[in-house]
């Protein structure tokens, strides 16, 4: 596990990796099997996996999606683990016990609240980072910390990078302002922090190619590979329904592609 753990910890150290986010097992072996050098959970698509909506998903359903989809795959798995299921620096710390015991090699912990629809204070949230930095670091487990300020219409740059700033002071590796979408905010956000960064790839973000010459280290995709798929379902089915054709098959994997992704061990 330790192994895994280093060579994620060794991916934010130089250049740019792409981090896509699969949403259930078998779209985790998928994406292992087109070569990316890392996986990441995502709340929302786990969530509509379970038939769920975002920020319904219980621990005990999240970690045992960790475990299985760390026992799948070999490469190494960073868990959005939401608020970390608790208001308390040993709750946190419990969470990520247990996430680091199913497997994870990276986690993450935001400061939004949905029990009171509100982004923490920035003291109460660097509190919180600094529970869950001590609690991943007992198990080398790289730790994000997640500033959501534009995912809930706070559009303050300035108030995103004070709270980056004191993240990383309380212990996180990483730091990931979710919504940052421009090309001068991005590049504004990476000067204004020293550790690596973690963008997400929106419609109107720049490309990877523009992120990496950027500086920034991370690029993951959130639940838009989980949404792009239930959407590619939902037309299939209206094909289906209403025409009663089946074109969709041409766009659906090979038996070959089968094979590889689903039929070898991890």
């Amino acid at each position: 596990m330790n192994g895994l753990r280093d060579r994620f910890r060794l991916l934010h150290e130089s250049g740019t990796f792409l981090l896509p986010n699969p949403w259930d097992t078998g779209s985790a072996r998928l994406l292992q099997g087109l070569g990316f050098p890392a996986l990441a959970t995502t709340s929302s698509g786990l969530a509509a996996s379970l038939g769920k909506l975002d920020q319904q998903v219980t621990r005990a359903e999240l970690v045992a999606h960790v475990a299985a989809v760390t026992a799948a795959v070999s490469v190494p798995l960073n868990v959005d683990a939401e608020r970390c299921f608790a208001d308390t620096p040993a709750g946190i710390a419990e969470t990520v016990d247990m996430l680091a015991d199913a497997g994870a090699a990276g986690i993450s912990i935001e400061d939004y609240d949905p029990a009171t629809g509100r982004i923490e204070t920035v003291p109460a949230a660097a509190e919180r980072v600094a529970a869950a930095a001590r609690a991943c670091a007992r198990h080398g487990v790289v730790l994000t910390a997640r500033a959501e300020n534009h995912l809930y219409g706070h559009d303050d740059l300035e108030d995103t990078i004070r709270r980056l700033r004191a993240y990383e002071a309380a212990g996180a590796d990483v730091v990931y302002a979710p919504g940052v979408r421009t090309s001068a905010d991005i590049a504004r956000l990476v000067d204004s922090v020293t550790a690596p960064v973690n963008v997400l790839a929106m419609a109107d973000t720049p490309d990877v190619a523009e992120l990496a010459r950027l500086g920034v280290r991370r690029v993951s995709t959130g639940g838009a590979l989980a949404w792009a798929a239930y959407g590619a379902l939902r037309d299939a089915a209206r094909e289906l329904l209403e025409a009663g054709t089946t074109t969709f098959r041409a766009g659906a994997l090979s038996g070959e592609e089968i094979e590889n992704a689903f039929g070898r061990s991890a």
